[in-house]
């Protein structure tokens, strides 16, 4: 590995690392604007994440070694996983790694252990929110895999690098519109089932017949929940940056000069910014679902993703 791609990965890291807590607080003010709340500033989250990490944890006496390990487990699995999306340059230096399959076991093992963490800590919450998130969890990633594979037919490839790479350099969705469409829609709904977002989780409510991951994390405190926190945070920084990325390859740099690395940068924060500002919108709009109907709306993502790779065969033929 050369020194060029050490630095590329290094910037990366730290531009979700940094940019995470900024798009979480985005989301929670155009929240706040639409429904007519002053609301905190965007900057907040970066605030809260720093009082967290000042403040020791609090350990219930019935959990075992799985309740303290799960935080950094969390973190260090969706940080790896996000060094697999590309986000300001499509040949990313670890593309050798940045599988379909990778990705999504990745984000899954970080699930695995909080769905354990909530059953390690003896909460009833705890349970009820593990129990929840099985059933979402079970639902989304057959969707997450198909609705990528759909994109990968068309790039020739399972390598995230090289199917942004063949977006960006083919115009994204106007390649392959009726696959593509199906895919993004699908991928949309995905990723506010994955991230805890309305309509299928709230994650500013603690009412217990509607929590999910809130409740498997409340037994948390201190570092343990900010290391929580930032990992959701850089999740759903992931699952943006492949809405962004891949059906709107546009500004990506396809070189490493730096003027096409500068504008990467600016334009990947322009278009995830704005995603979270829609995102935001969107949760003012819509009132979070019934937990039975949660599955209807993950099994309409699963039928698009299926419906898409059916309908990338049927218009080769």
């Amino acid at each position: 590995m050369s020194a060029i791609d050490f630095l590329l990965i290094i910037l990366q890291m730290f531009l979700v690392l940094g940019l995470s807590p900024l798009i979480v607080g985005v989301i929670r003010r155009v929240k706040a604007h639409m429904q007519c709340r002053h609301g905190a500033n965007v900057f907040q989250p970066y605030s809260d994440l720093a009082k967290l990490f000042c403040k020791e944890p609090v350990i219930s006496t019935t959990a075992s070694w799985i309740f303290p390990a799960t935080p950094y487990i969390l973190f260090s699995s969706t940080l790896a996983a996000s060094l697999l999306v590309p986000t300001i340059i499509a040949p990313m230096p670890l593309n050798f790694a940045g599988n379909i399959i990778a990705l999504v076991y990745l984000l899954a093992l970080g699930t695995f252990f909080l769905m354990l963490a909530g059953l390690d800590s003896g909460s009833a919450f705890g349970g009820m929110g593990s129990s929840r998130e099985a059933i979402v969890a079970s639902l989304t990633e057959p969707a997450l895999i198909l609705s990528l594979f759909a994109v990968a037919l068309t790039a020739g490839s399972a390598n995230i690098s090289a199917i942004v790479y063949k977006t960006a350099i083919l115009q994204g969705i106007v390649l392959d519109p009726p696959p593509h469409l199906m895919a993004l829609v699908a991928l949309f709904i995905i990723t506010l089932a994955e991230t805890g977002r309305v309509p299928v989780d709230n994650p500013a409510t603690h009412l217990e017949l509607t929590m999910i991951h809130e409740a498997m994390i409340l037994e948390y405190s201190g570092r343990y929940l900010a290391l929580v926190e930032w990992a959701a945070g850089m999740k759903l920084m992931i699952f943006l940056t492949l809405l962004v990325n891949i059906f709107a390859p546009w500004g990506i740099a396809t070189t490493l000069s730096p003027s096409a690395l500068g504008l990467g940068v600016l334009v990947f924060v322009g278009k995830v910014v704005g995603l979270a500002v829609v995102i935001g919108v969107f949760e003012c709009m819509f009132a979070k679902l019934r937990l039975f109907r949660v599955t209807e709306l993950l099994g309409a993502a699963f039928i698009l993703s299926l419906l898409a790779l059916v309908f990338f065969y049927i218009l080769r033929v």
